[in-house]
């Protein structure tokens, strides 16, 4: 049997939680399909705060502000975020403020584009286990350099990326390009340029929407 190719685009932000899970449900569904496809993963960008300085905020006030939520709406959506991460393998710490996260999605980038293959999904796990699991500053040069070196990247061409503006215009375009394209809310999975699956599904929901995708494909 051949295995159906795909090509997913997983369009995300380091900052989304949603994000973190639904990239490991969505890998626990490929493991489960196993040698029925043969999938290229692309990570693709999308900020949710744009216009985040570079100091960042206070992440409880941030998210009160942004969504209109009370203290209880803020623990009640947190619990069910950490719930969910663990049902899917993503373990959730304390993170209390909110960071910039452009030049992440550069050095994603040129790990997409340079890198060997499975190092821009590995870097991907990376920062956002930094973000979300440990509470660091993935717009931090020492956060991004660390984590770039850690999944095998170059190190002096870490270094230079990070201290440039290099890939800028590159994921601008992206950005642009999965807006035009009707992509309002991450992650959003986005399979053969035709198919859309939509937020951090369980593992379930994704295997079966592939499922049916790829007997589509054949």
């Amino acid at each position: 049997m051949t295995a159906t190719p795909l090509h997913i685009d997983f369009v995300s932000d380091v900052a989304c939680p949603w994000c973190a899970i639904g990239l490991n449900a969505l890998e626990r569904a490929l493991e489960r399909i196993g040698g029925e496809v043969a999938v290229e993963l692309r990570m693709q960008p999308f900020e949710l705060n744009p216009t985040m300085p570079p100091e960042g905020a206070n992440a409880a006030q941030y998210l009160r502000s942004k969504y209109g939520l009370s203290d209880a709406q803020l623990a009640a959506n947190r619990a069910r975020i950490v719930e969910r991460g663990a049902a899917e393998g993503f373990a959730f710490g304390v993170r209390e403020h909110v960071w910039n996260t452009f030049d992440a999605h550069r050095l994603l980038h040129w790990a997409g584009v340079e890198g060997a293959p499975g190092q821009q999904r590995a870097l991907k796990h990376a920062l956002l286990a930094a973000y979300h699991g440990q509470g660091r500053n993935p717009a931090a040069p020492d956060v991004l350099f660390e984590l770039a070196t850690q999944v095998g990247l170059p190190a002096e061409r870490a270094r230079a990326v990070i201290a440039s503006n290099k890939f800028a215009d590159e994921v601008r375009e992206a950005e642009s390009f999965w807006h035009e394209a009707g992509i309002q809310a991450v992650p959003a999975v986005v399979v053969n340029r035709q198919h859309l699956i939509s937020g951090g599904q369980p593992s379930e929901v994704f295997e079966q929407a592939l499922r049916q995708i790829a007997r589509q494909a054949t």
